[in-house]
């Protein structure tokens, strides 16, 4: 297959180029700066957008466009910059891949969706929940299904991805050096549920969509959401380190602010029933195994 990809230096993108170009499919790569390979396509959301031209012949767009969540404080300014890195990028894709006529289009957002839902199980089913976040990706997911306007047959598929446990970045990028100091602890208290999955299986759902008639959200994310104090006392025994600490809430929140409360304090317990449903098996199913392996420790 011939698959467009917006966002492919990052995390999960450079991953997933790479396992899709190893698959035989060719890979086009969405970039901001002039092309200077044939494998890149030259685009520019927040002016000229994207020639639909250059789609012709695609079987799929990936779009895994967005800022760091957590690299900042989160002023007015920097929420809006995170929402204009998301919402004007994929309205630009999916305007462009209703006009050139691509069959699927798979689109990312978050279990950031789903709000704080303590600890009830939620699934694809499930609405929207409150807050910042859940505001965020509800109006991403908009975005993405303008794709299918004036009767297009385009197959929309919405990401709504967890935490992603790599040993290349993300997340545990940033625990690790606390950990390694013996400063890890528990966030609050330790009982708001987290969604994780590894990037090895992060990818795995990528390409299982492109390959499947799977429309609609699809919660990425590993088969059980653990706990805060369950993640951290897990990544203590990974990195073999005490995790004795406790960081109490109201701290986290002078400090932090509003990403403490939404990000930190408040969990989803996300459930990722249409993976199940569909038969997708986890190459790392339990919390343990995905530390392992993005710690270098297990294939």
């Amino acid at each position: 297959m011939r698959i467009a990809i917006a966002g492919s230096s990052g995390l999960i993108g450079s991953a997933l180029v790479e396992s899709l170009t190893g698959a035989g499919h060719q890979v086009l790569r969405l970039v901001r700066q002039p092309s200077t390979a044939p494998d890149q396509i030259h685009w520019a959301p927040d002016s000229f957008g994207i020639d639909p031209k250059a789609l012709d012949g695609v079987g799929a767009v990936v779009n895994l466009c967005g800022r760091g969540i957590a690299d900042h404080r989160w002023s007015g300014r920097v929420k809006q910059e995170i929402r204009d890195s998301r919402i004007i990028p994929t309205q630009v894709l999916a305007e462009s891949v209703r006009l050139a006529g691509v069959p699927i289009f798979v689109s990312s957002s978050a279990t950031g969706f789903y709000g704080d839902t303590g600890s009830r199980a939620v699934t694809e089913k499930d609405a929207a929940g409150t807050g910042f976040l859940a505001d965020l990706t509800t109006d991403w997911e908009a975005a993405a299904l303008t794709a299918a306007a004036s009767g297009s047959s385009t197959r929309i598929a919405l990401i709504r991805t967890a935490p992603v446990l790599s040993q290349s970045g993300g997340l545990l990028g940033k625990l690790r050096p606390l950990y390694r100091l013996g400063l890890g602890g528990r966030l609050g208290n330790g009982r708001q549920y987290f969604p994780w999955i590894s990037l090895l299986d992060a990818v795995r759902v990528l390409e299982f969509v492109l390959t499947r008639p799977l429309a609609g959200p699809v919660n990425m994310c590993g088969p059980r959401a653990v706990t805060n104090a369950e993640f951290t006392k897990a990544f203590g025994r990974a990195v073999g380190r005490p995790t004795v600490f406790a960081v109490p809430g109201v701290v986290l929140s002078k400090a932090v602010g509003e990403m403490a409360e939404e990000m930190l304090l408040q969990g989803q317990n996300v459930v990722p029933e249409v993976l199940i449903d569909n038969g997708f098996e986890f190459r790392h199913p339990t919390l343990a195994s995905a530390l392992a392996y993005a710690l270098g420790k297990a294939s």
